[in-house]
């Protein structure tokens, strides 16, 4: 089982813009037209307005009806607790560390195998992931491909064509040899529930770490459309539905499982808090489809999409446009964490 814990990344990167003049006003058309061919090449490339799960499923599951656990009161008073103990009780925005990078690939995209890199001591050789038809064999990764900052450096494929989602644990290119410490697929994406098979996925829940990050278009569209996947300092022992493995040690009436279904009610007035944009929007999903939690980490934090993509594209980062240049740290200020409702142990378990 992979067992990992996430730090969560607090301090905005710094990002180096390059000014190109531009002599004449050919050159000027020409590059412009060279642009906005790169930049629309790199906008199909993102994680597409959703996620890669269909409606009904596991991750686009409409919660707002949903009765409650019957330890919710608790659960919530410890989600806030720790909430507030880390970070001055600001949750982190994880935009360019300990997220995914997310590439959608076309049919024609070169497949190539991905070595298996043991970084975690196991005494076993992985045969689902290394054999014939194997989670590790005939993967279409861009050449180009970028993984997400920090040392989990994940990576998600989603191909359409062949209905099927890849996800790596430190990934990493050398020369032209693509390698992972761990990772799986998904089969069948369309009907999917967003779990890895087995013990297999990038993260300590066997959930799609792709089904609940925030992704770029939807910010851009002004909508989240699926829940939102959240990590906490402590959980609980076991795991709920859709989650298929742990990632906690503690117990009692207010411990958090792995895969908890949390909903922010709809009696929130969510516009009136007067929270960041794309906080705002995070809020309005938590009513609909609510936080499902997914992993252990250094303070509470959500996961947004990588720009790793699209800064190695076009050179831009398109984050910084749509945050409107609050901090990465200071996104999610003002959530009302202490509001939340926790769903019953494995809600919506077919």
């Amino acid at each position: 089982m992979l067992r990992r814990r996430l730090s969560a990344a607090l301090l905005p990167a710094v990002v180096s813009a390059l000014t190109l003049g531009l002599s004449t006003p050919a050159i000027a058309a020409d590059s412009a037209s060279v642009t906005s061919a790169t930049t629309s090449s790199a906008t199909n490339r993102l994680m597409p307005v959703g996620g890669p799960f269909s409606a009904g499923t596991a991750w686009r599951l409409d919660v707002r009806k949903a009765p409650l656990n019957g330890n919710s009161s608790a659960m919530v008073k410890n989600v806030a607790a720790m909430t507030a103990k880390q970070y001055g009780g600001l949750a982190a925005f994880n935009v360019r560390q300990y997220n995914t990078s997310f590439y959608t690939v076309p049919s024609t995209q070169k497949r190539v195998n991905v070595k298996w890199t043991n970084c975690q001591g196991m005494s076993f050789t992985p045969t689902d992931l290394l054999r014939s038809g194997g989670y590790f064999n005939r993967v279409p990764i861009p050449a180009d491909a970028v993984p997400a900052g920090g040392s989990d450096g994940q990576l998600s494929v989603y191909s359409p064509s062949s209905d099927q989602l890849w996800e790596f644990w430190k990934a990493k290119k050398d020369g032209s040899t693509w390698s992972a410490c761990w990772g799986g697929r998904i089969d069948k994406v369309s009907t999917s529930q967003g779990r890895f098979p087995g013990t297999y996925g990038a993260s300590a829940s066997g959930l799609a770490v792709s089904g609940g990050t925030i992704g770029i278009k939807e910010v851009q569209a002004g909508a989240i459309d699926h829940a939102v996947a959240l990590s906490l300092p402590r959980m609980g022992k076991g795991h709920s539905y859709p989650a298929s493995r742990g990632d906690g040690w503690t117990t009692g009436a207010d411990s958090i499982p792995t895969g908890t279904r949390l909903r922010l009610p709809a009696s929130v007035d969510v516009d009136a808090l007067g929270l960041n944009p794309v906080a705002t929007m995070v809020a309005k999903a938590a009513q609909t489809y609510g936080f499902i939690v997914t992993d252990t980490g250094g303070c509470t934090s959500v996961v947004a999409e990588s720009p790793a993509a699209s800064i190695a594209a076009t050179g831009v980062d398109p984050w910084k446009a749509l945050l409107r240049g609050t901090p990465t740290y200071a996104v999610m200020e003002g959530f009302p964490w202490s509001k939340l409702q926790a769903l019953p142990k494995d809600y919506g378990k077919p």
